[in-house]
């Protein structure tokens, strides 16, 4: 990672450690255009899905050069632990790691990001700067830069929170509400068994000052969530932002022209 590059990744991770607000969206697309107009519009982050939509590694890897090309931090959701190394080798400032459900799973998936851990070394791709940096400036670099963002969304997650958000080396914690949802069954008007497990984690990511991210519904969701102490926010996903878009634009169409 060029000095440029390495310094905005640095300066990324300790903004959100700070717990300044962030604000991201979901890249479901495995195409850089999105991520130039999201990055232009002057979006943080953006959190490539290669967990839910069909991003292979050379896609992933051409959406991570567009979002430091556009300014915005280029974080990857991972299918899998198998994926981080290749992840953070092409770029990426930081990796977003699914069901994290015990301690001894999240130090694992610690080690996999860290060169203090178990990483494997290389400083020849993107992240090394092609090999202009040295092998140790990129080792000790490094370890400063890559942001470690892990999933609590199972259950059995939300009952160890206390004891995986105690890990030295995981950053910030992402609250899955879809996830917990569907293993709830949580069918009631406002979802009364998430939200009690998402306070849960909220109060635990406190005990242990950790930062919490959060896809909300909308601004009014994400300010009451902020007041609770949130303050990583996904506003929706690139294909959502153009199904709304297209969507208002036919409907306003058709009512102006109806009846022509």
């Amino acid at each position: 990672m060029n000095p440029t590059q390495g310094a905005r990744a640095a300066a990324f991770r300790e903004r959100v450690l700070k717990r300044e607000t962030v604000y991201g969206t979901f890249i479901k697309t495995p195409s850089s255009h999105s991520i130039e107009i999201i990055g232009g519009a002057g979006y943080d982050f953006v959190l490539i899905d290669a967990e839910h939509a069909p991003f292979g590694r050379v896609a992933a890897d051409s959406c991570i050069l567009a979002a430091r090309a556009v300014g915005a931090a280029p974080l990857v959701r991972v299918a899998s632990p198998h994926d981080i190394l290749g992840a953070l080798d092409d770029g990426a400032f930081g990796v977003m790691v699914p069901h994290l459900t015990s301690a001894a799973s999240t130090r694992e998936i610690v080690d996999l990001c860290r060169y203090a851990g178990k990483r494997g070394f290389s400083n020849s791709p993107r992240a090394g700067d092609y090999g202009v940096r040295t092998t140790w400036e990129h080792i000790d670099a490094s370890d400063k830069e890559v942001l470690l963002l892990g999933m609590i969304e199972d259950p059995e997650a939300v009952e160890k929170a206390d004891e995986i958000l105690a890990v030295d080396g995981l950053d910030a914690v992402f609250i899955g509400r879809g996830d917990l949802t569907a293993a709830y069954r949580d069918r009631e008007a406002g979802s009364p068994r998430v939200r009690a497990a998402t306070l849960k984690v909220m109060e635990a990511a406190g005990r242990h000052n950790k930062p919490v991210f959060l896809l909300t519904a909308n601004a009014k969701e994400a300010a009451e969530y902020a007041a609770l102490g949130a303050s990583g926010f996904v506003t929706g996903t690139d294909q959502g932002f153009m199904r709304a878009a297209a969507t208002s634009a036919l409907r306003e169409y058709q009512s102006a022209l109806a009846g022509r």
